[in-house]
């Protein structure tokens, strides 16, 4: 574990060098322990694949005191406990319709689409960040026989909802915005919904799997095509 200057009131953890599901366990057990022990003197936690970053208030502590109590607690973290997160399933709807990447993608790695879409759903996807945009979680790790590089000339508009696929990693897209990521459904389930408690469906450590729907019942759901 490595503790460094990220600000003037900013510390990051680095807890490997690595993404692994063991390494994002212990930086969801680190937030967990930060919020309960240190919850007036922190401004804000932003976990990440392998790394945590510390905000905390001048006004309540100065740098080496914080330093110091980091350390402090983060010895006390449990090397053998894996904190695996809650499940959330969320529905897709793969084709070539809502997923114009799709077909290419299966061609591409000498797959059928219902092969490439069984290997997707099949899969149980960890949150190691939220970044890019609000609610954009990366998920990993994705099958390596589907994994594929982004595209070469990135999308000027990916429609909200999409599901998508960069190397070894999938998302959701939460909003309308550019992106280079290969698309092979939507989901209609919000990302991102400010006016909501909690405003995302997935936090960082939680595990996600795709439940493959129809048409029909994408639509059911408030999908939009």
């Amino acid at each position: 574990m490595q503790i460094e200057v990220a600000g003037e009131n900013a510390l990051i953890v680095y807890f490997g060098e690595k993404t692994a599901p063991s390494v994002s366990a212990k930086v969801q057990q680190a937030v967990s322990l930060l919020e309960s022990e240190l919850a007036d003197k922190l401004i804000d936690l932003v976990p990440s694949y392998a790394s945590l970053l510390v905000i905390y208030d001048l006004l309540a502590c100065d740098h080496l005191e914080i330093k110091s109590t980091l350390r402090q607690l983060l010895g006390q973290l449990d090397n053998t406990t894996q904190n695996t997160g809650a499940l959330i399933t969320l529905p897709a709807y793969y084709s070539p319709e809502s997923g114009p990447d799709l077909q290419d993608l299966a061609q591409r790695t000498g797959h059928s689409v219902g092969e490439v879409i069984q290997i997707h759903s099949q899969m149980e996807y960890r949150v190691y960040a939220i970044g890019f945009a609000p609610g954009f979680a990366y998920l990993g790790e994705v099958d390596p026989r589907i994994a594929a590089p982004r595209l070469s000339t990135p999308r000027q508009k990916v429609p909200k909802g999409a599901v998508a696929i960069a190397d070894q990693q999938t998302a959701v897209y939460p909003a309308v915005s550019p992106g280079g990521w290969n698309l092979i459904g939507l989901c209609p389930t919000p990302m991102f919904d400010p006016d909501k408690s909690p405003t995302m469906p997935v936090q960082v450590g939680d595990r996600v799997r795709f439940k493959p729907i129809n048409r029909d019942q994408y639509l059911e759901l408030g999908g939009q095509l």
